[in-house]
């Protein structure tokens, strides 16, 4: 089974007519999309948009051999006018299944959000996964889950679409996700294909045709990736974000709580309204167990904190505990955290923050936390596939 993406963007495209935001100023070229449309197998369309038929021809493909066209969404703006020779768009009830004459079966999909997700299983028996804008499957059950070979959904937009799906199994290791609908609400070129690639997804051009099934173009997820940061540089959004559309994330938060501390309160509260639902957090230091046992992506948030709990244990802040023994047991915490980095088997994003650019601490004991931090932060990214250094909401990719 072939699909081939007419377009890719969101229903108003990229960029926006009459936009002026810098994302919309800089989608040219192969970064431009038109609404998503898609082709398959040259007999079934998804979605009728506005140009359809031109956008095929410069694909390199006929309508000529349309036999059913499903709209996924309501259009809410000017009407489409059908091309010549195109069968009426029609819409199949959710959990409706249609057989159509060319071998290929198309069911429903019920959303949580307005619109349908279509399941489309070809004559080979391949199966893709096509979701509307904005919207997310609803009531995926483990046990009657479908598995899908290609998955085209808004996973800029829904990432925890992506989530549900890979949850009951629907989507795997091997399945291909490509993101669709794209907006101008992340930067478009090398920034959008970063972000998803840290997914597991990926986004095509416009006139693109990709096989169902080959799995060679799945971009391989980071198994540990250590992101660092200024305050207020944005680094925990970009951790959380690189998890967001993973099931089950435990939440390592290594600040605890500080008892009549209202402003540390309210950002610890802040942090906790911003993740998934669907994820479970624990306040712990004690982060080698954790890193050593098997279980579900971890979010390490963050290693500064970890590092000023071990130098508390070990009496780092005074000048004869440090010399008379704390130096070299902060020494061994600092080995042990980074080994068993190197052996975990689960997938970590840990946030730690970058200090000591250019000022230095006025005081003994605040150039040993800046220094043991450098040690720390190098110990553990050296044990990572990706290095992300955030500034100004920015990320820059340092390794991998």
């Amino acid at each position: 089974m072939e699909v081939t993406l007419l377009g890719t963007g969101a229903p108003a495209g990229l960029p926006r007519p009459d936009c002026p935001c810098a994302a919309c100023a800089t989608a040219l070229g192969p970064d431009a999309r038109a609404a998503t449309a898609v082709l398959v197998d040259g007999t079934l369309l998804l979605d009728l948009t506005p140009g359809v038929a031109f956008a095929a021809a410069r694909a390199g493909h006929s309508l000529g051999g349309v036999r059913q066209v499903l709209l996924s969404h309501p259009h809410d703006g000017p009407s489409v006018e059908v091309p010549a020779g195109l069968p009426q768009p029609g819409r199949v009830p959710d959990g409706r299944e249609l057989a159509l004459l060319t071998g290929h079966r198309v069911r429903a999909v019920a959303m949580d959000a307005g619109g349908t997700g279509y399941a489309v299983t070809g004559p080979d028996g391949q199966r893709l996964l096509y979701l509307p804008p904005g919207g997310a499957p609803a009531g995926l059950e483990a046990a009657t889950a479908e598995s899908y070979h290609l998955v085209l959904a808004d996973v800029v937009g829904r990432p925890d679409a992506l989530a549900r799906l890979r949850a009951v199994g629907s989507a795997g290791a091997t399945t291909d996700v490509v993101a669709v609908h794209l907006d101008h609400d992340v930067p478009p070129g090398a920034e959008l294909r970063r972000r998803l690639a840290a997914a597991g997804a990926r986004a095509v051009p416009d006139g693109a045709t990709l096989a169902v099934g080959a799995y060679e173009d799945v971009p391989d997820v980071p198994r540990r990736t250590l992101v660092l940061g200024g305050a207020r540089s944005g680094k925990s959004v970009e951790a959380e974000r690189r998890l967001e559309s993973f099931p089950d994330v435990l939440y390592v938060a290594t600040g605890g709580t500080r008892g009549g501390d209202s402003e540390w309160a309210e950002r610890v509260a802040v942090h906790r309204e911003r993740r998934p639902g669907s994820w479970r957090t624990a306040e712990t230091t004690d982060l080698v167990p954790l890193l050593r046992e098997d279980g579900p992506p971890l979010l390490i948030d963050c290693l500064s904190l970890w590092l000023t709990d071990v130098m508390d244990s070990v009496g780092a802040w005074d000048d004869a505990e440090w010399a008379g023994g704390g130096e070299k047991a902060l020494r061994e915490r600092v080995r042990e955290l980074a080994a068993a980095v190197r052996g975990t088997r689960r997938t970590v994003v840990a946030v730690s923050n970058e200090v000591g650019s250019g000022i230095v601490p006025a005081t003994a004991s605040g150039r040993r936390y800046r220094d043991e931090l450098g040690r720390l932060n190098t110990a553990f990214g050296a044990e990572c596939e990706q290095v992300v250094l955030v500034v100004a909401g920015q990320a820059l990719v340092l390794r991998g």
